[in-house]
């Protein structure tokens, strides 16, 4: 799973421009050449700096990435260690769900919940992208699994948190732009905390959202001490989204109280 994982980093925001591009464009009247077939199955894994196709003996999650000393077989040219950490992390996670929630299709549903979550921070980290292709059918799958499972939140509180999720950085947004004249986040990231309102339940979102929060300032802090950014430099808010929710749902299984509530 980690590894389709890394298939979805690299592809989906690429598919997503391509489609941009060609909606633009087609808007213009241009005539389109015939475009190669590309998405999550097409073309095969292969080495983005020489373009050799990656051979199944290669292909080994994490193994491969140790026995080829981090580098391509083909060109020498360094693999990302992004690759076998989000591939290890797709089995940490398995190991969690499954040592919380035990062989039970409730196991399931939130190991999905965390592998969306993981892929969602990690495009928004390397391209400011939270796709609706993840965070909207997230929060469907949110609200099914509320209907079906008993450990979930009950379906009203799972549409009460899809909807206090969005609208609580919706009005954080619209705020900080009457204030500042500048935009502060994406409508993605209402959308991801929609999703995370919809799995975890209203009782839990401010608790999220203070966590997201705390994490990006210090994110942004750091950066600034470091002089990698600047107060204008925009800093995706997914990541630490991802990281509140990861936090909040195992913390709730532990009895650890996250509800700020009166």
């Amino acid at each position: 799973m980690g590894s389709f994982l890394n298939v979805v980093i690299d592809r989906l925001p690429i598919m997503l421009r391509r489609q941009w591009r060609m909606h633009a464009l087609e808007t213009l009247c241009i005539e389109l050449p015939p475009a190669s077939r590309f998405n999550l199955a097409m073309p095969r894994s292969h080495c983005p700096a020489c373009g050799s196709v990656v051979k199944t003996v290669h292909n080994i999650p994490v193994v491969s990435w140790i026995l080829l000393r981090r580098r391509c077989a083909n060109c020498r040219a360094p693999i990302p260690v992004r690759l076998p950490a989000v591939e290890l992390a797709g089995a940490l996670l398995a190991i969690a769900v499954i040592a919380v929630w035990g062989l039970h299709w409730i196991a399931l549903a939130y190991y999905v919940f965390l592998m969306v979550l993981l892929a969602s921070a990690l495009i928004d980290a390397e391209t400011t992208l939270l796709p609706d292709q993840l965070t909207l059918p997230l929060l469907w799958l949110g609200l099914l699994a509320a209907t079906a499972f008993e450990a979930t939140p009950t379906l009203l509180d799972a549409v009460v948190g899809a909807v206090t999720g969005y609208l609580s950085l919706w009005l954080v947004y619209w705020a900080f732009r009457l204030v500042t004249r500048r935009e502060g986040m994406g409508y993605g990231d209402f959308k991801l905390m929609a999703a995370i309102g919809a799995w975890l339940g209203w009782q839990t979102a401010p608790a999220v959202i203070l966590i997201a929060a705390v994490l990006g300032l210090a994110y942004a802090i750091v950066r600034i001490l470091h002089r990698t950014a600047t107060r204008g430099t925009p800093i995706p808010f997914g990541p630490f989204l991802a990281i509140a929710a990861t936090t909040a749902l195992f913390a709730s299984t532990r009895g650890i109280a996250l509800m700020i509530v009166p």
